[in-house]
């Protein structure tokens, strides 16, 4: 798999952004990419979401703004999920050139051409504003057309004005001036990890997809993420781990080799080198925080 353009589908003749409620079985689309800016908000589900070269556990609540051609996808790796409508968020597809290069340059919009420059690290949005906008994205639904434009540029003031409750994802690959081919091929290969982390993978396989040799890209892959290949796996498969102790009831031996650790006590001493805690300890805080986190968190 490798990061793939979508084409978002056509806006309505009378709004310039796109405004959808998603109600799936669960996540699956996989690494993609496309020129319009986008904002997410989980209303159900769980998984991993990954952002260019990030990759973290989400859950409902989870609230992410990201800037054009950032490579991108929420999956969900519990195959137990339910079947029915499991998987649940809203979306704002815009295009930046809608709002006019004039436009920016105002000072009363300052902030919010800050914000764009950010957003190419992808930026998630907690705290007090995430709440607000979460709010301000579900009451889109019942505004006119006129009223939900006006709603967006709130939406983006509200967020350039609480820098505090926003962090960057991944500056690393914003901070990388990559040329149309490096864009590809750090796509591919991310595509390429997300897809089979579980299982083994060598460094030859990886570097004959990136069309390099496995010195050059060892050089090459640490230069756009600042780190190594074996760090990036260990990270995937730590969060994967750490998702699958917290909602699943998989023996700690099963959530080790489903995430493609080789041994046990490799794992134990990853899982608690990433996380400052052995994985049954985790698992009972962790999936006390997850509860919580589903009965309190509401629109």
């Amino acid at each position: 798999m490798k990061a793939i353009y979508e084409q978002i589908s056509p806006f309505e003749s009378e709004s310039t952004y796109l405004l959808r409620r998603f109600s799936l079985p669960r996540f699956n689309v996989p690494f993609h990419y496309h020129p319009e800016i986008e904002l997410t908000l989980i209303e159900q589900s769980h998984g991993k979401r990954f952002v260019g070269g990030h990759v973290a556990n989400f859950e409902a609540g989870d609230l992410v703004l990201l800037g054009a051609n950032v490579p991108h996808c929420w999956l969900n790796d519990d195959p137990n999920l339910p079947t029915d409508d499991a998987a649940k968020a809203i979306v704002i597809h815009f295009d930046q050139k809608v709002l006019g290069d004039t436009f920016l340059t105002l000072p009363e919009t300052k902030s919010i051409k800050g914000l764009f420059q950010k957003i190419q690290s992808g930026l998630s949005i907690k705290g007090k504003t995430r709440d607000i906008i979460a709010e301000m994205m579900a009451k889109s639904f019942e505004q006119p057309p006129f009223k939900r434009l006006l709603n967006l540029l709130e939406i983006l003031h509200v967020i350039a004005q609480n820098p505090a409750d926003g962090d960057l994802l991944d500056s690393n690959f914003s901070q990388n001036a990559f040329s149309s081919v490096e864009n590809e091929r750090f796509k591919k290969v991310y595509g390429y990890l997300i897809e089979n982390f579980r299982e083994e993978i060598s460094l030859e396989t990886v570097a004959e997809i990136a069309h390099l040799t496995p010195t050059a890209f060892c050089r090459y892959f640490k230069k756009i993420t600042h780190k190594t290949l074996i760090d990036v796996l260990t990270e995937f498969r730590v969060k994967h781990a750490a998702q699958l102790l917290t909602t699943t009831d998989k023996s700690v031996s099963e959530v080790c080799f489903g995430s493609g650790f080789g041994n046990i006590s490799y794992f134990n001493k990853e899982f608690k080198k990433a996380t400052g805690h052995t994985p049954l300890t985790y698992r009972k805080m962790g999936r006390n925080v997850f509860q919580w986190t589903k009965q309190h968190f509401t629109l």
